[in-house]
């Protein structure tokens, strides 16, 4: 169990709420490594015949009740303290994962840059540092359209972050997010965190607009790359299918938040907006991750969040990968 949260242990982000900022603004770097002085914030593997590096965007997090909407207090408080955990703030990472295959680069989530707190934004420098820039990007692939997914699609200046890339959003998401002013009322966060967050998607994705891609989840991106139905949290949420051979790695965007109280415990995220069809969908897909023994990313779960979901008498537990060299 440790290993599970010594990550998530170290850096924290200031208690009282959750940050997120007014504008949507990513400022591209090209400093080596994402944190001077620091650890690295790129983890590489691979699955099959493709190359794979989980990059870190940093952190945001909030108040551990947002996440865990159903838990007891008293409950929550004792289990956040058992895992060695603040009480008052869960702090959650951002792992996109980038895959090399037929020679395309495919960016599996855009990250969150500064839209929701100022630890963000940090995926330019780990480009850097495995020698890549912003225009080597062929493809994004975003799994829903909040802005810790979309952040990073913008520069501070309204261009694009990534030039060259195609970018593919669920065409659920589009229509209520984008196309619409989306009710947000389901989630459990101040009415002016609500209506900072919408704003912060549709600046977001405003230069890519034009040119966006817009898929039903269950299609194929690419050869190696399926998306999967995983609605509730969002109307067309994905889950991503990585495989190449008899290799395979699962993505499971925002059904959990944290394993100690999404997978560990059973309690509900507050910001899922249809909280019964979300939770069908975290069962069905946690089910067959387990039943398959399918290794998982999960982007919010501790660096480089990789594991695999173990079924058990009560539900779920994590059992994280063990670090490779």
């Amino acid at each position: 169990m440790l290993t599970a949260v010594s990550a998530a242990a170290g850096l924290i982000l200031p208690t009282g709420g959750m940050a997120l900022a007014q504008a949507a603004s990513s400022t591209p770097s090209m400093a080596q490594g994402g944190n001077a002085g620091g650890n690295v914030g790129y983890y590489r593997l691979s699955i099959g015949d493709i190359s794979a590096t989980v990059l870190s965007d940093g952190l945001i997090g909030g108040p551990p009740r947002v996440y865990a909407s159903n838990a007891p207090e008293a409950e929550l408080e004792e289990v956040l303290r058992q895992a060695f955990l603040p009480t008052d703030h869960l702090t959650l990472n951002l792992n996109t994962l980038l895959i090399e295959t037929n020679g395309r680069r495919i960016l599996l989530e855009a990250g969150a840059g500064q839209t929701m707190g100022p630890q963000g934004g940090r995926i330019f420098d780990n480009l850097a540092a495995i020698g890549l820039r912003p225009e080597d990007i062929d493809v994004v692939v975003v799994s829903h359209t909040h802005p810790d997914h979309v952040g990073n699609l913008r520069m501070a200046n309204g261009g694009k972050a990534f030039p060259r890339a195609t970018v593919f959003a669920p065409r659920a998401d589009w229509d209520f997010f984008i196309r619409n002013d989306p009710d947000l009322s389901y989630m459990p966060v101040p009415e002016d965190f609500r209506r900072h967050f919408a704003a912060a998607i549709k600046r977001s994705v405003e230069p890519v607009t034009n040119g966006i891609e817009l898929y039903e989840a269950g299609a194929e991106i690419v050869p190696g790359l399926t998306t999967l139905p995983a609605l509730g949290h969002t109307p067309g949420m994905a889950n991503f299918l990585v495989h190449s051979g008899n290799d395979q790695l699962l993505l499971t965007a925002d059904l959990a938040y944290h394993p100690i109280v999404n997978i560990d415990h059973s309690w509900l995220p507050g910001p899922d907006r249809d909280k019964d069809t979300a939770l069908a969908s975290r069962r069905r897909i946690f089910d067959m991750a387990a039943a398959d023994r399918l290794p998982v990313l999960g982007f919010h779960f501790p660096f480089p969040g990789l594991g695999r979901m173990l079924k058990t008498d009560t539900g779920y537990a994590w059992v994280p990968a063990n670090w490779q060299f």
